[in-house]
């Protein structure tokens, strides 16, 4: 059964370590290349899991009958090798880890829209005039930005978010299958690692000496972003309902832009600035409105 106030915390810590892993994809992006970093980092939070599911969920597998996990980590890490390609090429193009924590959240309006669209649930007029202000906020923060000049790189940005709103609901369906979580996050980063070192070897040919010097930032998304941000977001997600959800995971672009003020001196001038207050606005307001709406009526 969905229950959001026990998913808050969990989530809230979701969106502080993927916040400041903007940090650490700005800093990898200076010696490895996307599919290597996504690569490394995805493996080494799959293989960090492995013990902790041994541990966590040892009565769950005696039980379980593994192959029940394959198709759904194979369609989520799939997913999650989009979405994370699609931000770290954004990220390592635009050079910037505020403006792209604040890109990639354009799931959380994309998320109610494709639930609108595909599940038929029903969302009020708040939700369309948060796109409007969302999609002006994006305007701003593209094309406003006084010290980056908009390009490619938030071109992907703006498309990882769509990968993004497929795998949170890919997620929520799937954990209502009930399958152990931690079993399908291990799973789905070795998925997500393995289409990415299939592309890394011979497309960019990563170095010892580049993956060294990438060192902190591969362990910091290693560990912390894919092992256990990205294992709290499954289970979080195993109480909140998607849209929810992600009202709580787009605190990210608010630590994003935090640790990129506070380790890259980043700067964002005046229009960037209303631009990120009107995304905030856009993105929250429909959720407010609208998930006191879903609890009336019992979605």
């Amino acid at each position: 059964m969905k229950n959001n106030v026990k998913a808050t915390p969990i989530l809230i810590v979701t969106a502080v370590i993927w916040g400041f892993a903007f940090v650490a994809q700005r800093l990898g992006a200076e010696h490895l290349r996307s599919f290597s970093f996504n690569g490394i980092r995805f493996a080494l939070g799959a293989v960090s899991l492995i013990p902790v599911v041994l541990i966590l969920e040892r009565k769950q597998l005696g039980s379980f009958r593994f192959r029940s996990i394959l198709l759904p980590s194979a369609v989520s890490g799939t997913i999650l090798f989009l979405a994370s390609f699609f931000q770290q090429y954004g990220v390592e193009l635009s050079g910037s880890a505020g403006k792209a924590g604040f890109l990639t959240d354009l799931y959380i309006v994309l998320v109610p829209v494709t639930e609108v669209l595909f599940f038929r649930k029903r969302k009020g007029i708040s939700l369309w005039i948060g796109v409007l202000l969302a999609f002006a906020g994006l305007y701003l923060i593209t094309l406003g930005n006084l010290e980056t000049e908009p390009g490619w790189g938030d071109f992907f940005l703006v498309i990882c978010a769509f990968f993004w709103t497929a795998h949170i609901l890919a997620v929520d369906r799937f954990m209502e299958k009930g399958l152990p979580p931690l079993l399908f996050s291990c799973t789905q980063f070795f998925v997500c690692s393995v289409w990415n070192l299939i592309f890394a070897f011979p497309l960019e040919n990563p170095t010892w000496e580049a993956v060294s010097a990438a060192g902190i930032p591969i362990l910091y998304g290693g560990l912390m972003s894919v092992g256990v941000a990205y294992t709290l977001q499954v289970v979080g997600q195993r109480y909140a309902e998607p849209a929810f959800a992600s009202i709580v995971l787009s605190l990210e672009c608010m630590f994003s832009a935090v640790g990129g003020a506070l380790i890259l001196d980043e700067r964002m001038g005046v229009a960037g600035w209303i631009g990120c207050a009107l995304m905030l606005i856009g993105i929250m307001v429909p959720q407010l409105f609208d998930r006191g709406k879903e609890n009336q009526t019992g979605e």
